[in-house]
């Protein structure tokens, strides 16, 4: 599809049939980025006041919270909403229904977090955040030079997006100039074909998981597999910590900077690097504190739980939402004269590759979709001991069920073989490393290429 079509046309008409003000909200925040930091802020109290009025009057759980902390919604201050508690996964899983906005105008919509956290998650989105995760995207690729209907290739493995492989699909992601390769399926073969697809595909942006990118550069590399795209800008990573070693090969074997996106399916897009690798967020969209373990701010270039705000999560609001994420702001501005805040550092959370029966290279991220959507999973940890041998750890909460264990033990097996076998433990807490941190998936079996 030619690319002026596709930006001028099929993505803004896509948008629209499915009432989503994703190119409205698109031109509000190409003009507020440039805002200083005080007239931002002062944007995201208009909002923040606009949300918790929403949530007062058509999310019961949240207005009892409101109302027992007397915050004054009429003359609202940053310092008397940190009045109101913080609320973190079980308070969504026990309390999701209470909080949802049923009649939210444009519809809500059910999803369900990866839980890379180990804390799977299901809750409901509606319009604006839809809009908010897609305007933020645009905006973040036009700082690299990437446009709307650009060619982009997609490395990526989440069921909503590799399910609906038929031809109404097939032909959206022609129309918009999207190429989806399959991270969840990483095996030498695949590779090989990945790089011969995105080398006739000629991408402007390829985006994925972190790992899956890098894992397929050094593929590459290993390969002697030189590729030409002289209309590539920027290799676009999410989903987990991108480490220095990674941006190194992924940039050196596709000949672009490499760039970092911050987000989670919970609270969404969230922030991407622009062009001198500074995290901006999305400040238009998410107030975002970051606070010491007895819930005070920290100041900038202190470590500090990430504890957010969606502004736009009208459909089932996430505040004062405890993301479990340690990030550091950043004392600078962002050095193009943009108001949004900068991010020094996120501490966030990796993930290992697992190993199929077959040799294949499967993503972490596809075991973690088997124990998403189980109810009454809190925390989880997977770990491979050897191949068709796994171990998992779970942290129960009171809408657990006894016979999800045979549900997971069937769902391993379906996408590792009939010879996996399970050894499910449930327990009252997940051990952490030496670090502190706990690794949800750990695999003791190393690939072989």
């Amino acid at each position: 599809m030619n690319p002026f079509l596709s930006r001028q046309l099929i993505y803004p008409l896509q948008e629209k049939l499915l009432n989503r003000p994703t190119f409205p909200y698109l031109a509000s925040l190409e003009k507020t980025q440039w805002q200083s930091r005080a007239d931002i802020e002062a944007l995201q109290l208009q909002k923040l006041q606009t949300l918790l009025k929403t949530a007062k009057e058509h999310s019961p759980w949240h207005a009892r919270r409101i109302e027992h902390s007397a915050i004054n919604l009429e003359n609202l201050s940053i310092e008397d909403f940190r009045r109101l508690p913080t609320m973190g996964k079980i308070e969504m899983q026990l309390h999701g229904q209470e909080m949802m906005w049923s009649d939210v105008p444009g519809g809500s919509f059910r999803y369900t977090t990866g839980g890379s956290s180990g804390s799977p998650l299901i809750f409901n989105f509606g319009r604006a955040r839809q809009a908010s995760d897609a305007a933020g995207r645009i905006r973040a690729r036009r700082w690299w030079g990437v446009n709307v209907g650009d060619p982009e290739v997609y490395l990526w493995g989440a069921p909503v997006e590799l399910n609906k492989t038929d031809k109404i699909k097939t032909i959206r992601d022609r129309l918009l100039n999207q190429l989806v390769l399959n991270a969840f399926e990483m095996s030498p073969e695949n590779m090989s074909a990945y790089l011969t697809a995105i080398q006739k595909f000629q991408p402007a942006c390829i985006y994925g998981y972190a790992s899956s990118v890098a894992l397929l550069a050094g593929y590459a590399r290993q390969h002697n597999r030189s590729l030409s795209l002289p209309g590539l800008k920027v290799v676009c990573t999410t989903g987990e910590p991108l480490y220095p070693e990674q941006c190194r090969l992924i940039s050196e074997v596709f000949n672009v900077p490499v760039a970092n996106e911050f987000g989670s399916r919970d609270i969404g897009f969230t922030a991407h690097e622009n062009s001198h690798q500074q995290l901006l967020l999305i400040s238009e969209s998410i107030l975002l504190e970051v606070l010491d373990a007895d819930g005070n701010p920290v100041k900038a270039g202190e470590m500090g739980e990430a504890v957010m705000t969606g502004l736009c999560s009208q459909a089932q609001p996430f505040i004062r939402y405890r993301t479990g994420d340690m990030v550091v702001l950043s004392k600078d501005a962002d050095k193009d004269g943009r108001g949004l805040h900068v991010i020094d550092e996120v501490v966030g959370r990796s993930t290992d590759f697992l190993i199929h029966q077959d040799g294949s290279i499967v993503h972490a991220l596809a075991t973690i979709y088997a124990l998403r959507e189980t109810i009454g999973v809190e925390q989880f940890k997977i770990t491979q001991e050897a191949v068709n041998d796994f171990e998992i750890l779970i942290v129960t909460n009171p809408l657990w069920h006894a016979a999800s264990l045979t549900v997971i033990a069937e769902k391993f097996k379906a996408r590792f073989g009939a010879a996996c076998t399970t050894d499910i433990q449930l327990v009252d807490k997940i051990p952490t490393e030496a670090s502190g941190k706990i690794r949800q998936v750990v695999s003791k079996v190393s690939p072989q290429f």
